[in-house]
C-alpha cells in the first residue's frame, strides 16, 4: 500500500511538473528569450543606461557560482529557451517524489537520496542529450556553409550578405544562428562581437576557426573568400580525423561498457536462477556495504575507461 502511495504521489507531482513546465513554454515567453539572447551580456552594459537587476537572495549565491548561468548557457545550446527556474523546478520535484519513492520501497535514507538525485537529474540528462545532438548538426553543417559563403565572397557580396545567403539556405541549428547574428549586427552590435557570442551558444572548435578568420581578415586585410575556402578544407579534414578515431576507438569504447556493465548483469542472472547465491549482498550489513563499494569502484572504471579513451587533437 505504501509503495501505490508513493507511485501515485510521484505521477501526480510528475504531471503538475510537466503541465507547469509546457505552459511555460509560449510562444512568446520563446520570443522574449530569443530577444534577451540577441542582447550584450549584463556585464557589458554600462550602469547609467541600464540599471541592472538585482539576483533575488535565493538565488545569488548559484548565481555567484555560475551555476545558473552554466545551466542557462547548456539549454540555449540545447535550443531549449524556457526559464532556468522552471527546470529547476522540475528538478525539485523529481528528486522529492524519487526521495518518497525510496523511503516507501526500502526505507533506507542513502539509497532514497540515490534514486532522487537519479530522477532529479533526468532534465539535465536530456538538456545534454539535446546539447550534443544540436552541436552535431551544426558541425555537420558548416563546411557546407563555409563553401556556399565562399560563394557568395566570390560573387562579389559582402559577408553580410553572405550570412544571409546562408540564414535562407540552411535549416535548424545554423540557420537560426546566424540569423540571431545577422539580427544582432542590425541592432548595432560589431559583426565581430556577434560572431564571438555566436561561438559562445555554439562552442564548436571548428566554428572558432571560422571566427579567427573574421577577426586576421578585419585587422589584416587579407581575401577573406580564400580564407573561408581553405578553412572549409580544413574543417572537413578535422571531421574527417574525427570519425576515423571514434572508429579506431569504438571496440575499446564498446569493451569498457561491456566490462563495466557485466558485473551487473551477472547479478541479476544469479538473483534469478539461484536466489540464496546473493542474499549475503542483499541482507547482510556486511553484504550491503561490499555492494555499494562495488558500485562505486565500477562506476569510476567506466569513467577511467572513457577518459582514456578521449584523444584531444
Amino acid at each position: 500500500m505504501d509503495i501505490l502511495i508513493a507511485t501515485g504521489i510521484f505521477a501526480v507531482v510528475f504531471i503538475l511538473l510537466l503541465v507547469l513546465f509546457t505552459s511555460r513554454g509560449g510562444g512568446g515567453d520563446q520570443t522574449r528569450e530569443v530577444l534577451r539572447r540577441m542582447a550584450r551580456p549584463e556585464e557589458d552594459l554600462d550602469v547609467s543606461v541600464m540599471r541592472r537587476r538585482r539576483p533575488d537572495a535565493g538565488v545569488a549565491f548559484l548565481r555567484n557560482l555560475n551555476v545558473l548561468r552554466r545551466l542557462e548557457e547548456m539549454m540555449w545550446q540545447a535550443g531549449i529557451y524556457t526559464r532556468v527556474a522552471d527546470v529547476l523546478l522540475i528538478m525539485l520535484g523529481l528528486f522529492a517524489g524519487g526521495f518518497f519513492l525510496g523511503q516507501a520501497t526500502s526505507g533506507d535514507p542513502l539509497v532514497s537520496l540515490l534514486i532522487g538525485a537519479a530522477l532529479g537529474s533526468i532534465p539535465i540528462v536530456y538538456i545534454e542529450f539535446q546539447r550534443r545532438r544540436r552541436l552535431k548538426a551544426f558541425a555537420a553543417q558548416l563546411p557546407f556553409a563555409l563553401d556556399l559563403i565562399k560563394s557568395s565572397l566570390e560573387a562579389g557580396h559582402s559577408l553580410q550578405r553572405s550570412l544571409q545567403v546562408v540564414v535562407g539556405e540552411f535549416a535548424e541549428p545554423l540557420g537560426s544562428e546566424f540569423r540571431t547574428v545577422l539580427e544582432q549586427n542590425r541592432i548595432g552590435l560589431p559583426l565581430g562581437r556577434a560572431l564571438e557570442d555566436l561561438l559562445k551558444r555554439v562552442p564548436e572548435e571548428d566554428l572558432r576557426l571560422l571566427v579567427v578568420a573574421v577577426k586576421v581578415q578585419t585587422e589584416v586585410g587579407s581575401s577573406l573568400a580564400q580564407i573561408v575556402g581553405r578553412l572549409s578544407e580544413i574543417v572537413r579534414v578535422r571531421q574527417r580525423l574525427r570519425l576515423q578515431i571514434r572508429a579506431l576507438t569504438a571496440q575499446s569504447r564498446m569493451g569498457g561498457w561491456v566490462v563495466g556493465l557485466l558485473p551487473i548483469f551477472v547479478l541479476g542472472a544469479f538473483s534469478l536462477i539461484q536466489p540464496g547465491y546473493v542474499d549475503q549482498l542483499f541482507y547482510d550489513p556486511t553484504g550491503q556495504k561490499i555492494l555499494r563499494i562495488a558500485i562505486v569502484l565500477d562506476l569510476l572504471a567506466i569513467v577511467t575507461i572513457r577518459r582514456l579513451l578521449k584523444v584531444s587533437y
